[in-house]
């Protein structure tokens, strides 16, 4: 899981609820401090597996002072955002094509002007399901561009399907209290500690077992998303145990996509390596056209997980 560096809204920063479609919510709302004219863009942030929007807290003041206005969200299931299904329901409100539906309705709310995406890890693979169920629907593209951070083109390495597997068995029969005491036998001192215990108390049990198996099992859907057409930038550490890097290599040629190494980062380069990250995400803006192309009927598949 993410590790933010603190826990602290830097300035401009506000905690709120956004109300979309689908529902409400949690996020962390940042607008550029001091503008006359309007945000050079809006940035829509999703976290991953055990994650919240809290993982790209250390992002935020480099991209308001960069000019856009920067919104991570709970997803559903996670943190503030946690709701309890159980059965077939949570099976299907915590698929990944009802995920996916939540960031367009997300993307939706945040205004008229496409939002560039950006997922983190899982967060990539819902952000990548949103833009394809966008086309497959032929509805008008919310999305300015894609940005994916340590995430792959399918499911996670071996390694990491093993871990997500005992994770899976585990969590019904030992419980959330019971399986953080065992994950971090040595627990962290201080703000950032406590806030991690309380997040994963947090997040609703259901969520973690179904994202979980999106994890083992999302099949390439490189291709489709290279028909697509949206402009993908494609960012990681020197080192991901997730995905190994020379997969996101080939998975970046592609795509065609823009690729940005964050040297001295892992899995999580936005909460380890901040202000390298948000320049690389501002560089990459910076080259996308101000009016994405068409994207309807490229002929993505339709995603009902």
């Amino acid at each position: 899981m993410s590790r933010p560096p603190f826990c602290a809204l830097p300035p401009g920063t506000r905690a709120g609820r956004l109300k979309t479609r689908r529902g409400e919510f949690a996020m962390l709302d940042a607008v550029p401090a001091g503008r006359e004219e309007a945000p050079a863009g809006t940035v829509l942030l999703v976290p991953g597996f055990t994650g919240s929007k809290e993982d790209f807290i250390a992002l935020l003041a480099p991209l308001t002072a960069a000019g856009y206005r920067a919104v991570a969200v709970d997803g559903r299931g996670q943190y503030e955002s946690a709701v309890t299904e159980t059965g077939a329901v949570a099976r299907s409100a915590y698929g990944l094509g009802a995920l996916a539906e939540d960031v367009l309705a997300q993307a939706e709310a945040l205004g008229q002007e496409p939002v560039h995406l950006v997922g983190h890890s899982l967060g990539g693979l819902i952000a990548r399901g949103a833009v394809l169920r966008a086309v497959a629907a032929g509805r008008a593209q919310p999305f300015a561009s894609l940005t994916l951070v340590a995430s792959g083109p399918g499911r996670v390495a071996s390694w990491q399907r093993w871990k997500v597997r005992a994770l899976s068995a585990c969590l019904p029969l030992l419980g959330p209290r019971r399986v953080w005491r065992l994950v971090t036998r040595r627990p962290e001192p201080g703000e950032v500690g406590d806030f991690m215990r309380r997040r994963w108390l947090a997040n609703a049990p259901e969520q973690l077992l179904v994202t979980g198996r999106t994890l083992r099992h999302e099949p390439d859907r490189v291709a489709r998303l290279a028909a697509a057409g949206l402009p993908v930038h494609v960012v990681s550490g020197e080192r991901d145990g997730a995905w190994p890097v020379p997969l996101l290599d080939r998975m970046s040629d592609r795509l065609r996509a823009h690729r940005t190494v964050i040297r001295g980062a892992g899995h999580s380069p936005n909460a380890e390596r901040p202000l390298a990250t948000a320049a690389a995400l501002v560089a990459f803006w910076a080259g996308v056209p101000a009016v994405p192309p068409s994207l309807a009927g490229s002929g993505a598949e339709r995603l009902s997980r």
